[in-house]
């Protein structure tokens, strides 16, 4: 008897502390993948999960520009979101680009919101101005998608045009698609653009600041934005200046 409640008791000592490890070692397990997956989703900037046109994206613009009025005892008045992008932290940071009038002429402003609907709570972090709408004769409008319409020669325009962007980022959609690298290139900054609208597309020439791991490039690319929306990388090189 003594001895059965002995041997009871050794594998009792013995159990529980490989009970415990195995827990610990689940839940630290558990716990590092969740962290692992949390780290990935936060902090990064991407496309907006919305259209640009959507209903939420336009109040989120109007909610930043009316915040900014309060603010600055300001009469900007919102015309049209034209980029969207978000980040994720402790709820949801939305980088806007957003086309206003002031004093009478179209300007493009920079404004972040920060949004955390589980506590209804909407916050304008930041609301800058990014340049005149009007700055260059061509415009979203003109930059290739009018037919039998011949711009002024070649002109500069902003970097920040939705037209350029979009060009730039399929600029480097399309180096990534040519190269054998298996890192992804990541487009950095649009350092330069200039635009000639001729017969029915846009030639948009542009020096692109490309990233490749930790290695930074330049390029020099010619986009051509046809009249369909569509745009076709025709030429590029490396940009050793």
């Amino acid at each position: 008897m003594q001895k059965a409640t002995f041997l009871l008791s050794f594998l009792f000592s013995i159990a529980i502390p490989i009970l415990f490890f195995n827990n610990f070692s689940a839940e630290s397990t558990l716990c590092s993948v969740t962290m692992a997956t949390t780290t990935a989703a936060l902090g990064g900037v991407h496309p907006s999960q919305g259209s640009q046109n959507s209903a939420e994206l336009e109040n989120l613009a109007r909610f930043a520009v009316d915040e900014h009025n309060k603010k600055e005892n300001a009469m900007v008045e919102f015309v049209r979101v034209v980029k969207a992008t978000e980040q994720v932290v402790a709820g949801t940071l939305h980088h806007l680009t957003v086309e206003a009038i002031d004093a009478g002429k179209k300007k493009l402003y920079e404004a972040k919101v920060w949004v955390k609907p589980w506590l209804n709570f909407k916050e304008l972090q930041e609301f800058k101005h990014a340049g005149d709408a009007d700055d260059s004769p061509f415009t979203s409008s003109d930059l290739g998608v009018k037919k039998d319409v011949h711009g002024p020669g070649v002109q500069s325009v902003p970097t920040h045009d939705p037209v350029v962007q979009d060009a730039a980022h399929h600029a480097v959609k399309t180096i990534q698609q040519r190269s054998n690298s298996l890192v992804p290139y990541e487009l950095k900054e649009i350092v330069h653009a200039q635009a000639e609208v001729v017969d029915d597309f846009a030639k948009l020439d542009m020096v692109l600041k490309v990233k490749r791991g930790d290695k930074e490039e330049k390029f020099k690319v010619e986009v051509h934005h046809k009249s369909e929306g569509t745009y076709h990388l025709n030429h590029m090189v490396p940009d050793h200046s």
